[in-house]
């Protein structure tokens, strides 16, 4: 059987069902009204039942009732796994099949909430996407992105809010745009954020409160299960294991991107240099490279960051002088678990990175890559156009640069010394800081030399 999903212009393109298979994709010439646009796949029936709220429209009464439900104040229903609330048992009836094998999923073992879900999650792993618009043969794995993406072609923004004229070209967007003239923003008390519904918001603000405290850093979390996910950065318990290499990862959503690995998967081009990405993300952080965007920008300094971790990682780096992170071998302390998780290497031995080619693991990325270049001739060299000699590294070429210029960019702010990298300007900076990075885990006392904090054992 087939649906009518989306008009553009004067074109209604047909498609399959997003579970039905065997149907392939077509269309027929009409003439219609552009504003015929629906956003929901079966969206050809009428729909005679307006919620006086948010004047969205329903096909039947009982539907109606359902959604009234978003705008009152009744009891939620609660998850006793994860602590998610729900406006209807339904709907806590069917997220507990999350918890559950019901719907589990052979390739990540991720439990979804309904067989539909389970259909279009696995299309995730298999690269099946039976969608395809008919303009450019761009193809997806859901019917409701092909309707959203087929706005992109018409240009179409058909629904239209009756307070400020702005248009948007789909309803779920003109309803969250309404409830900034009618009120109807469920926001946090403490920290100002916003919510679509009040089951957000409930969930929020466990974030103030030290329900779900991690006993190990302090931090607040939303729910249990990201809790438990977040106490695997001081644990370093890593439950999911690639059945190919045997590399563990702390979440399942980690494990599933890195199987992509192992199939070639790279489905994302980008358009500017046909350089392909495993996942989308990848390749929106790539496109900046091309574009210069810089999007993140820091308000105490100004300065700008292509991605968000970057961001946070100069937030926690420049602006904050919090170490919670401790290594236990020596009691050095550091701003983020990635840096205590580097370091323990040096003192355990321990060597993630293996060779693709032969048997030999290294302690660091570089490390491998470098291997790589030299042993298996893998990758591409950096070479300096001043003596030729080639690197591995970037940051390496860099300094070997300012070597022949004589240029030391990095200043220290208390005296006038220069230095080549901020490697060498950090190491002179304890100089003049009063900053003890080791912590004797005998007596207490901080130092700020390894060797002297070893001495003090």
């Amino acid at each position: 059987m087939k649906y009518i999903i989306a008009v553009v212009n004067v074109r209604i393109i047909f498609v399959c069902c997003a579970y039905c298979a065997g149907e392939s994709s077509f269309e027929v010439k009409i003439e219609a009204d552009s504003n015929d646009i629906t956003e929901h796949p079966h969206d050809d029936k009428p729909r005679p039942y307006k919620c006086t709220v948010c004047d969205k429209r329903f096909i039947t009464i009982q539907s109606l009732n359902a959604h009234k439900e978003m705008h009152t104040t009744r009891q939620l229903y609660s998850c006793s796994q994860c602590e998610k609330q729900y406006k209807t048992q339904h709907h806590l009836n069917r997220h507990m099949n999350v918890h559950s094998s019901k719907y589990k999923c052979t390739d990540c073992e991720k439990c979804l909430k309904s067989n539909d879900a389970l259909t279009v999650h696995s299309r995730s792993h298999s690269g099946e996407k039976p969608f395809e618009c008919p303009v450019c043969s761009k193809r997806f794995t859901t019917s409701g992105k092909l309707v959203r993406h087929s706005k992109i072609h018409g240009g179409e923004k058909p629904y239209e809010c009756t307070e400020c004229d702005k248009v948007f070209s789909q309803s779920g967007s003109l309803n969250r745009h309404m409830r900034i003239h009618t009120g109807m923003v469920y926001s946090c008390t403490v920290c100002g954020k916003h919510y679509a519904n009040e089951c957000y918001l409930s969930t929020h603000m466990n974030v103030h409160n030290t329900k779900y405290e991690c006993t190990e850093c302090g931090k607040c979390f939303r729910n249990n299960h990201v809790l438990i996910r977040h106490g695997r950065s001081h644990s370093g318990e890593k439950p999911f294991e690639c059945t190919a290499c045997d590399k563990r990862f702390t979440t399942r959503s980690d494990l599933g991107k890195h199987r992509k690995l192992h199939r070639g998967e790279k489905p994302h081009k980008c358009p500017e240099c046909d350089k392909a990405f495993s996942e989308p993300t990848h390749l929106n952080r790539h496109t900046r490279v091309h574009t210069g965007d810089k999007p993140y920008k820091c308000s105490l300094c100004d300065k700008s960051f292509t991605t968000s971790s970057d961001f946070r990682t100069h937030k926690r780096y420049v602006h904050s002088t919090g170490r919670p992170y401790d290594c236990r071998y020596c009691g050095k302390l550091f701003k983020c678990s990635r840096g205590l998780k580097r370091h323990v290497r040096t003192h355990t031995g321990a060597r993630p990175y293996s060779c693709r080619h032969c048997s030999e693991r290294f302690s660091w990325r570089a490390s491998l890559k470098s291997h790589l270049l030299k042993s298996h001739d893998e990758g591409t060299w950096l070479t300096c156009l001043i003596c030729q000699k080639k690197f591995s590294n970037s940051g390496h070429l860099k300094a070997h640069i300012f070597r022949h210029v004589d240029v030391k960019p990095y200043v220290c702010g208390e005296c006038p010394k220069c230095f080549r990298t901020a490697a060498e300007l950090k190491r002179h900076q304890s100089v003049h800081s009063d900053f003890k990075p080791f912590c004797c885990g005998s007596c207490g006392k901080v130092f700020k030399r390894k060797g002297c904090c070893l001495s003090a054992l």
